[in-house]
């Protein structure tokens, strides 16, 4: 029997075996799978069991977390969540009314990190021979890197930096440097991670558990400050050194899930005295904010575009890349107790590719 990765209890994963022997309907395709990758930021909260989606819902009429009824099933359930968010295969069966794939074609989708995958063709993104299964499974954290450069507003000319050198970290710096940006900094306490988005084109890259960030900022922009930030670590103490290097009446696009902050911020400081804004942006709330010229639709668009096309360089950017066969180990340890020694988990189905 073929494996998946599921999530037995609260940090704890274990690849437990799955009957392969559905029948796909005829709007339906078969893929074995090839490489696949986690998601490090949402995923990871439901992990350890520190999402509110754990008690509560997320109403979408009242815009507002409502508790759960009781009998109601929260969205992860341990002993039943297959970990993972999207992977790449080759098509081997399809359904009778599919037209547009066939068999042997290669393709991206989401799915739990497993074997096979009988999925809707409508599901499925068709990858050129030319595109990298690296480039494919940094589509979805690509939406809200994207979704964050644009509701920043970010022009030719401006100055960026991004805080945090996650996934959405480094997309977000390459993706302000293809917007037109003239400088972007990167900060991470990693210094791989600051080497990686060096490599990718940025122009300087700083510690803060050893610099003055927003000093540095400043300093680098002679006393300004940046035009625009991009925080995705949803760090307080990092949130406070980006009010401290962005310009009078500069914009910080929040996009990294927060957890209820226990320290670290004071708004009496440069909040209070440089007219910052702060957009909470998420690609897939609607209506988007250039609604209805832009949707999440167009964001996903736009995206796979740029990945197909080469114009984000994604290598660096999955690492480590492991077996299957060690994937729950490697998720436990890369994604949950050091996400230091990784930047986004790739896994193997091939046998190929590994790295240290």
């Amino acid at each position: 029997m073929p494996n998946q990765l599921i999530a037995v209890a609260p940090r704890k994963a274990a690849l437990l075996p799955y009957e392969d022997n559905e029948t796909i309907r005829p709007d339906q395709v078969k893929i074995r799978v090839e490489y696949a990758s986690p998601k490090h930021g949402s995923e990871l909260a439901d992990f350890r069991g520190l999402s509110p989606f754990v008690t509560d819902v997320y109403d979408d009429e009242w815009h507002a977390f409502l508790p759960r009824a009781e009998a109601a099933e929260p969205q992860a359930v341990f002993g039943k969540w297959n970990l993972g968010n999207q992977y790449v295969g080759v098509i081997t069966e399809i359904g009778s009314e599919v037209t547009d794939f066939a068999v042997g074609e290669r393709v991206c989708g989401y799915s739990g990190i497993r074997e096979t995958v009988v999925t809707a063709s409508r599901n499925l993104l068709k990858m050129p021979e030319s595109m990298s299964w690296k480039s494919a499974v940094c589509y979805d954290p690509a939406h809200f890197a994207l979704s964050a450069v644009r509701d920043a507003n970010v022009r030719l000319g401006d100055r960026v930096a991004v805080f945090g050198l996650g996934a959405l970290g480094q997309l977000a710096a390459q993706m302000a440097r293809l917007a037109g940006a003239s400088y972007v900094a990167v900060i991470d306490p990693i210094e791989k991670r600051r080497q990686v988005a060096m490599r990718a084109g940025a122009d300087a890259g700083y510690d803060p558990t050893v610099d003055d960030v927003g000093f540095l900022l400043k300093q680098d922009t002679g006393k300004l400050g940046v035009d625009v930030i991009i925080e995705t670590s949803a760090n307080e103490f990092a949130l406070q050194q980006a009010l401290r290097g962005l310009a009078y009446g500069g914009t910080i696009a929040f996009i990294g899930w927060a957890r209820a902050f226990k320290g670290g911020m004071d708004w009496g400081r440069e909040a209070h005295f440089n007219n910052a804004k702060i957009v909470f942006s998420r690609a897939c709330s609607e209506p988007n904010p250039d609604h209805p010229r832009w949707d999440f639709k167009r964001i996903r668009e736009a995206c796979w575009d740029l990945l197909a096309s080469g114009a984000i360089d994604c290598e660096e950017i999955i690492h480590p890349v492991v077996p299957f066969e060690q994937s729950a180990e490697a998720y436990e340890t890369y994604v949950d107790q050091k996400p230091e020694a990784s930047i986004k988990l790739g896994v193997s189905l091939t046998g190929k590719g590994c790295t240290e």
